[in-house]
């Protein structure tokens, strides 16, 4: 057997690059993953893994503060020390996972499962150069090839981003202390997490810096006015329909200067933050040489179901510039795999894909929103439903939130996306998901019976409104209760006994 010869080889140890690699073990096939530095990639350093972890942290800090205040306790505090002592725990936890099965698989089955260190570039369809991390440089051959090779933290031009005073999200994790204050550029999902992850603590004051008008600008009114209320409670100062017109590096802190309106701004604060988005890793891989087409922006990879314009390389995760969740890359890795192995040909669907958002209160999504309705001309039917009328909710303590439920304006009333708004808000989606995919109505959920008390009766309570039996009537809990058509952007209430 010819050691440099594989069925497939996997360039990215991240997310998706991973998922890849071990859908394709699960093949039988002889498949080579190479990462030229940390297996998990984004997912586990600098990324997801390590900002929820914080907003775990922080949410449980806001949590107790406002039980103990309100009783005329001193506020509870932790060093950033012991945050940094949590984060690094997780991410430990989670590379050693990583390490552990790496390693027993390339022992266990080293017939099919290579792993490599180093950075690979192709040089044409079939043939890989590895420079390993030694300096030795050798060619693999293959049949397929997968591009897995994540992204990174897009940083505006002409700035001095060092990673210690003005950050991206790479620098949050070797800060030695918290920041007393705090400006973050862009209020989308990554911009207002942070936000809401440093007003929870306590310990900064934070500045939000926000294009528009509203933050978090594609997702539906009442959403951005619930999570922008709740920053603003929390302190944070949010710079509306602001440009950043300069931000430099004076005396050791940030100066940066906005224009509200007209209206100029110069405000001083120890440390920034950059969360503008992210680009993708594809310099030096060989696209250029495979002649492999870039999509419609000319930042990413095109591709279509996963596959490039050269049939046997295909690019999955961020690199492919559709959605940039780690859900998605594993997906889309998984998908590309079986086209190639398992004579797959359904085509991947994004209508279903479930989103969280780690804000203050959580938001969590599938499917298409009001907003996306009304900009889009769809007529709808629309149920929305108050926490305030959920048993676990007032259980909790915590009333906060609501659930929308979009379907389409129709006797069968096929579900079309869910937005869930408060505590527990990821755990009432999946069904819902799972609907969509199926291209199932209403029905099936309002007979369901869901467990008492729990956050996902809410769901049920939704859909008994839109056909007309549920225990509340939303003619009389107007303030708590919602259930009216779109069509033409115009809403007009169902008639409801």
């Amino acid at each position: 057997m010819d050691d440099n010869k594989f069925d497939v080889v996997v360039l990215g140890g991240g997310p998706a690059g991973y998922a890849a690699a071990m859908r394709a073990v699960d093949f039988g096939k002889r498949v080579c993953l190479i990462e030229k530095a940390k297996v998990g990639g984004a997912g586990v350093y600098h990324g997801a893994l390590s900002s929820k972890t914080m907003w775990e942290l922080a949410q449980r800090i806001k949590n107790v503060n406002e039980t103990i205040v309100s009783v005329g306790r001193q506020k509870f505090e932790i060093s950033w020390e012991e945050v940094k002592k949590t984060l690094e725990e997780a991410i430990f936890e989670r590379k050693f996972q990583f390490s552990c099965h790496i390693k027993l698989l390339a022992t266990e089955r080293k017939d099919i499962f290579t792993y490599l260190r180093g950075h690979g570039k192709m040089i044409n369809k079939n043939q890989i150069s590895l420079l390993k991390t030694d300096g030795e440089e050798i060619i693999i051959d293959t049949d397929y090839i997968v591009i897995a090779t994540g992204s990174r933290p897009h940083i505006l031009p002409n700035m001095s981003v060092d990673e210690k005073i003005i950050m991206t999200s790479n620098g949050i994790e070797e800060m030695q202390d918290y920041p007393k204050s705090l400006v973050i550029v862009g209020a989308g999902v990554i911009g207002c997490e942070y936000a809401t992850i440093f007003s929870n603590f306590g310990k900064t004051k934070v500045y939000l810096i926000d294009r528009a008008d509203k933050i978090l600008p594609f997702e539906d009114d009442d959403i951005t006015k619930i999570v922008s209320d709740n920053l603003e409670k929390h302190g944070v100062t949010i710079h509306h329909n602001a440009q950043l017109m300069r931000m430099e590096i004076v005396d050791g802190e940030v100066e940066y200067e906005i224009d509200c309106n007209g209206k100029r701004e110069i405000i001083r604060v120890e440390k920034a933050l950059l969360s503008i988005g992210r680009v993708p890793n594809i310099q030096n891989i060989g696209l250029e040489e495979l002649g492999i087409k870039r999509g419609k922006s000319g930042k990413h990879i095109g591709d279509d179901d996963t596959q490039t314009n050269i049939p046997n390389v295909f690019a999955v995760g961020d690199c492919s510039g559709r959605i940039a969740l780690v859900n998605m890359g594993e997906i889309e890795a998984r998908h590309a795999i079986e086209k190639m192995f398992g004579n797959k040909t359904d085509r991947l669907s994004y209508d279903n894909i479930c989103t969280i958002m780690f804000l203050n209160p959580e938001v969590a999504s599938v499917g298409i929103n009001e907003k996306y309705c009304v900009e889009n001309n769809i007529p709808v039917k629309i149920v929305k439903l108050d926490y305030s009328v959920m048993s676990r909710a007032i259980a909790m303590r915590n009333t906060e939130g609501f659930f929308k439920i979009i379907v389409t304006n129709d006797d069968e009333m096929k579900i079309l996306g869910m937005r869930a708004v408060g505590e527990h808000a990821s755990s009432a989606i999946q069904a819902v998901a799972l609907l969509i995919k199926m291209g199932k109505g209403i029905a099936e959920l309002s007979e369901l019976i869901h467990p008492h008390p729990s956050i996902v009766e809410g769901v049920q309570e939704c859909v008994r409104m839109l056909l007309n039996k549920s225990i509340f009537k939303s003619s009389v809990f107007k303030d708590k209760l919602a259930c009216y058509s779109l069509v033409d952007g115009v809403k007009t209430p169902l008639q409801r006994l």
